[in-house]
């Protein structure tokens, strides 16, 4: 018997019509989708009049669920992997898998879609020619500085996430080491209802961040040093 394939799927970061036409052909033809959370999925999933069985596979069950899907994609099933928004793999899960299937000699087919840090990279105003991501910079204040002192200089636009709970924190970390002039983007709830792009030093975002609602998903970037708009 044949093995089936892994298919990498992106999906929409947020308006659910960013989705690529050959993603909902792919997802149609696959009998199985491993996601995230089964609940997401399933909206996206009935948006597009997808019918397929879902399996859980995140973060905390990743390492258990490999050999599964591993075993059944030997077995012929073809498989598509997505997460809650964006890029699989991405700061979400799916490292693993697609690991495991290049050392079986699977097939790994990306089926290409949103990313949030291209997505604000593109809009933000600041380099595109050169970047670094980053990821989340860490929950302790202790950890994000120490990153940002290890590249405070590189000469690239840094990329971050963040969540809502720690944006603030993190800017002051930005401002603290990095002074009140350096330019960064903040980007938040990016092609949804609510998305805001601001970009500007520093010192005047921490200002402004004060004035804004603090709900969603944010992308942080920070132009390289001496940039100017």
């Amino acid at each position: 018997m044949n093995p089936g394939k892994l298919f990498v799927v992106g999906t929409p970061i947020g308006n659910l019509n960013d989705i690529t036409f050959r993603a909902i052909e792919t997802l149609r033809q696959c009998a199985l989708i491993a996601c995230e959370d089964t609940r997401v999925a399933a909206h996206l999933l009935n948006r597009f009049k997808i019918t397929a069985t879902l399996i859980a596979y995140h973060d905390k069950n990743e390492q258990i669920q490999v050999d599964d899907l591993l075993q059944r994609i030997k077995a012929g099933t073809s498989i598509a992997l997505i997460c809650d928004a964006g890029t699989p793999t991405i700061s979400d899960p799916g490292f693993r898998i697609v690991r495991a299937c290049r050392k079986n000699n699977i097939e790994v087919t990306p089926i290409p879609g949103s990313c949030a840090l291209t997505t604000a990279l593109s809009a933000s105003g600041l380099p595109t020619n050169r970047f670094l991501f980053l990821g989340f910079p860490g929950h302790k204040d202790s950890e994000r500085i120490k990153v940002l002192g290890q590249y405070a200089a590189f000469e690239a636009t840094l990329i971050f996430y963040e969540s809502c709970h720690r944006i603030e924190k993190f800017l002051n970390n930005v401002l603290n080491n990095y002074g009140p002039y350096r330019i960064v983007s903040l980007c938040k709830e990016m092609t949804k209802i609510h998305e805001m792009i601001l970009t500007a030093p520093i010192g005047d975002l921490v200002e402004k961040i004060k004035k804004i609602t603090i709900k969603g998903e944010f992308v942080l970037l920070i132009a390289p040093p001496n940039y100017q708009l």
